[in-house]
Order: structure tokens, then sequence, then C-alpha cells
């Protein structure tokens, strides 16, 4: 199905829920602190240099960036949180509309989050996966910029994430990815295809 991807286009951006397109069809959403590398991986699995904005600026994606595969599905880029220079008003109604995005929107049916593999499960990403879990929403986690460590070291920390999970009494999947070497595309493509075509068996 990569080639589903590569058919990726802009629909529509929201920056509250009331501007959200219909509650239909089946929504994989992909979040991460802002400088956890969420543009180039959504780049990197739809193939495509500039879908979603990449800015030297991190926290620069302040919208709900939608992005069409056909007439029944999307990728959700939301909103970077924890690193953008903003007021903190700004940055608590940000949360809320996430949170609230992530417990009640019907058409989602996965959610992809990244985190930079030197600096993995902050307090906010232990929040959104909470805010899933408590939906029953699958979580899938990229240890992303995975070449900046040694094998050995990434493979570490990858045992060490889901070691701490465990402990935490979360629920998601990890992965090692690097959107510069490539590394785990394929991996995240396959965690979609499962999403996409589960939802796209249950409805026919």
């Amino acid at each position: 199905m990569s080639q589903l991807y590569r058919q990726a286009h802009y629909t529509i951006s929201a920056t509250q829920l009331s501007e959200l397109p219909p509650d239909t069809g089946i929504e994989v959403a992909f979040a991460g602190r802002s400088n956890a590398g969420k543009s180039s991986a959504i780049n990197t699995i739809t193939d495509q240099k500039a879908l979603a904005r990449i800015s030297k600026t991190p926290g620069r994606t302040q919208m709900i960036n939608f992005f069409a595969l056909d007439d029944d599905r999307a990728l959700v880029d939301l909103p970077g949180y924890g690193y953008a220079k903003v007021p903190e008003k700004m940055k608590i109604r940000w949360q809320q509309t996430l949170g609230k995005y992530l417990e009640t929107r019907q058409a989602l049916k996965g959610l992809i989050l990244m985190m930079d593999i030197r600096h993995p499960l902050r307090e906010f990403d232990q929040q959104m996966i909470g805010w899933a879990n408590k939906s029953e929403l699958p979580v899938h986690i990229l240890l992303t910029k995975s070449d900046k460590l040694k094998h050995g070291a990434a493979m570490a920390s990858l045992h060490k994430v889901t070691a701490e999970l465990k402990k935490l009494n979360l629920n998601a999947s990890v992965q090692l990815f690097s959107s510069l070497k490539k590394t785990g595309k394929d991996e995240a493509i396959a965690q979609l295809d499962r999403w996409f075509q589960a939802e796209t068996e249950q409805t026919e």
C-alpha cells in the first residue's frame, strides 16, 4: 500500500475542533514534540519532500493539518507541543484541543507518536499516550533521529522505552526511525497499513 501514501495531498487546516472536516472515513494522526522530527517523518513515509513543512523554528505547526490519501483515508498532522515559544495560554489551549481530538474523534483509528530517541517519554508524551489509551486508540511510537546513536545505543534506548511504558502502565508499540537514513520506514508503513486495512475491512 506504499503507493497510497505517495498520493497524500494537503486538504485543510483547522485551529479548533469546530473547523475539522466531517468526522467520517479513517484518519491516522501524527503527533510529537516540536523538535522530534514529525514533519520529516511524514515526508519520509509519503515519499514527498515538502508535504509537511519543515521549519528551522520548532513549533511552527500550530494547526491540525489534513492530508488526504483517497476519499476515505487521511493522515493528520497535529500541532507540535512542548517546545514552541508561544504564550502559555496558547500552549494550554493547544493541549486541550489535542486532548479532545484524541478522545472524541470517531474517524481517528491510530496515533503515530514521534519522540527524539535521545529525549523520549517526556511528560507531555506520556500525557498523549494516556489520552489515547483512555479512548482505546492504538499508539505506535517512532523513536526518531535514531541515526544520531550507534546501533547498540539505539537498541538499548528502544528496550528502555519499552520497559518504561510497562512500568508507567501505558500501552504503545515502539520502533526505531530515521528520516535521514530511511531506517524503520517500511515498519512504520506496515503499521499504517494495518490500521487502514482493518478499518476498511470492518466497514465493508
